[in-house]
């Protein structure tokens, strides 16, 4: 990548510091804590700054929706440990339908939602999120982090050209932010990961034992 396209693509970056988003201070809260809040399926399901790339049946009888930060080590954590079971054991199987939403934290997190948006729709976003989780400690910490993160995004088949296109776009920067700003102002997220199991919000992280305590009852009724 030339220096232009560095400079460039820090720009993009910098604009997201630049924004006050939601109003509120996020945090990474652990263990998960089921709250009294419940949102009705007609609000947390309209639709999104962003739309919903969803995992899963459609008549599934448990919805999640998890509200996350590409950066936040308890939403890698989920990912890398709790993910999987979640996959094989309930979304494969008809029990349950899985949305992320983007929810970031800061502009390493904003960027990363972005490539991943820019990668495609479907298993294509799925498995870019599934990179730079899995890899985050490469590219979050990272003292030269565009870098980093174009040589992952090459993993993908996504060039220099293509990737400076994609930091640098305004429209999809200004839904990542909105996608934030509207969860803060309407769902009282402050914290990641946040998720919404059939409306009941849960902040903080999840790990297996705790998932499969909720969704078992859930899945058993149907």
């Amino acid at each position: 990548m030339s220096r232009y396209q560095r400079f460039s693509a820090m720009r993009a970056l910098g604009m997201i510091v630049a924004v006050a988003i939601g109003g509120v201070s996020a945090m990474q809260l652990w263990p998960a804590q089921a709250q009294t809040v419940t949102i009705p399926p007609e609000k947390l399901n309209a639709p999104q700054a962003l739309p919903d790339i969803v995992q899963g049946k459609a008549d599934a009888p448990v919805t999640i929706i998890e509200y996350a930060s590409m950066t936040c080590p308890h939403c890698a954590r989920f990912h890398a440990e709790t993910y999987p079971t979640l996959l094989s054991k309930y979304i494969e199987t008809g029990k349950v339908r899985f949305a992320l939403r983007e929810f970031p934290l800061d502009p390493r997190a904003a960027a990363a939602f972005m490539l991943a948006r820019c990668s495609g729709d479907g298993d294509k976003r799925t498995a870019v999120i599934d990179l730079l989780f899995n890899a985050q400690q490469s590219w979050a910490y990272s003292d030269t982090p565009i870098d980093a993160l174009a040589g992952l995004m090459k993993q993908t088949g996504m060039g220099d050209k293509d990737f400076q296109a994609c930091l640098n776009d305004q429209k999809l920067y200004d839904k990542v932010i909105k996608e934030r700003e509207d969860a803060g102002k309407d769902f009282a997220i402050d914290a990641t990961p946040t998720f919404f199991i059939n409306g009941t919000k849960y902040s903080g992280e999840m790990p297996v034992a705790a998932l499969t305590k909720i969704l078992d009852p859930l899945v058993a009724k149907k």
